[in-house]
């Protein structure tokens, strides 16, 4: 990450602890490193297509890649189980540049699971920037002699437009075409007005963040863009861009200094790619109410899936349309945190769908105690109801404990 000020400001560290220890460290089997961030599921992790694309084909990936945590309980290394790219990916274009890696088994509990930013109202909005790119600052740009380890650096930058918008008004001198509503971008702003890019080349003039903006550099690739806590973009490239005699970056070089704009995958474009995927690959998932688990055993040790499922019985008004409702854990007897992950966001169902499951973890120990309970409620249905004066719907699990006490 490039920040305003030289990176060692404690105000750009993302160490353990901070709320980002869902943020990874991806290396890839043919000598690529990039960033990734854990998604809610807890086993997967998403990241961009590029770092995992063989030669940039769309449908050849590595064959494996490592995937490290760093969290206050110390540091984790996994090996994919399984890496997919969207068949939309398109790499000359940059559209479509994401990428999904599976863990053998959910990640350590210390790591945050991330929810999706779902509304399409990005622009203007602030960004919270993690990835662990080559540090560097905005007069200079990345340091090429940098030679220590990843570092796992935040910054801040805000949504300035879509990459459509600015390619419409940019043409040739943006020599990529992304799809409209895909890209997000931002610019690098010092707070003058001859190096805000937006501003000299389109018009769009917003001076920056001052101390707290940043760019992604070399290494943040697949690395989140937060909006209210929730992954609204994955890092896919930056660029330094201008004619003429309009040439806002510092230095006129590639490498991400002040005057450049950065590009991020826009997921509140791609959440059905990604909801879909993920879905395909929870294990033993019940499709029926009758397969429906409401005891579950607690384990040893890492975290095992209770599911709750969510059936549509009624009729889309338009076939194409999207059915969602909003859930949250909630404490019974178990403790989130301890029991069992908390988990809470947004359930959609996609066109062609009528259910779905709601994936949460429970929390494998060894020390013997009673059977516990925790709720699941559902509420704000979009696209449907739970009928005449219903506004929340609450299931409940047992979570079994199968440790051996040997004392009376």
């Amino acid at each position: 990450m490039v920040t305003a000020l030289p990176p060692s400001s404690f105000l750009y560290w993302a160490g353990p602890g901070l709320g980002y220890d869902g943020v990874v460290l991806v290396r890839t089997d043919d000598g690529y490193y990039g960033s990734g961030v854990l998604l809610y599921d807890g086993g997967a992790v998403l990241t961009a297509a590029h770092l995992v694309a063989r030669n940039g084909l769309p449908g050849a990936v590595v064959d494996q890649a490592e995937v490290v945590f760093q969290t206050t309980d110390g540091e984790y290394s996994y090996i994919s189980q399984e890496i997919s790219v969207p068949t939309s990916y398109d790499p000359e274009n940059l559209n479509g540049d994401l990428a999904l890696i599976w863990l053998p088994s959910t990640a350590p509990v210390s790591a945050e699971r991330y929810e999706l930013y779902r509304s399409h109202d990005e622009i203007g909005r602030v960004m919270t920037l993690v990835g662990y790119g080559v540090p560097g600052d905005g007069f200079y740009g990345m340091y090429e002699n940098w030679s220590g380890p990843p570092l796992r650096l935040r910054a801040w930058n805000r949504a300035d437009a879509d990459a459509g918008t600015v390619k419409e008004g940019l043409g040739y001198v943006m020599d990529w075409d992304p799809k409209e509503d895909s890209q997000l971008v931002a610019d690098f702003d010092d707070g003058t007005m001859v190096h805000d890019a937006m501003g000299s080349l389109l018009g769009v003039w917003d001076l920056g963040l001052g101390y707290y903006e940043g760019m992604i550099s070399s290494g943040d690739s697949g690395g989140p863009a937060f909006i209210e806590g929730k992954v609204a973009g994955i890092a896919t490239a930056h660029a330094s861009l201008g004619f003429w005699n309009i040439w806002p970056d510092v230095d006129i070089f590639k490498n991400s200094s002040f005057g450049e704009m950065g590009f991020w995958q826009r997921v509140s474009s791609y959440q059905e790619w990604i909801d879909r995927s993920l879905r395909s690959h929870y294990p033993n998932a019940p499709s029926r109410p009758e397969d429906v688990q409401k005891r579950v055993t607690e384990g040893d040790a890492g975290t095992t899936y209770a599911y709750f499922l969510l059936q549509f019985n009624g009729v889309r008004s338009d076939p194409n349309a999207w059915v969602s409702v909003d859930y949250e854990t909630r404490d019974g007897t178990a403790t989130a945190g301890l029991d069992y992950v908390p988990a809470s966001g947004t359930l959609i169902l996609y066109p062609g769908e009528d259910y779905a499951v709601i994936p949460v973890e429970i929390i494998g120990d060894t020390v013997p105690e009673p059977d516990e309970t925790f709720f699941l409620d559902v509420f704000n249905p979009v696209g449907g109801s739970f009928g005449e004066g219903v506004t929340k719907l609450t299931a409940m699990r047992t979570i079994v404990d199968d440790d051996v006490s040997f004392w009376a």
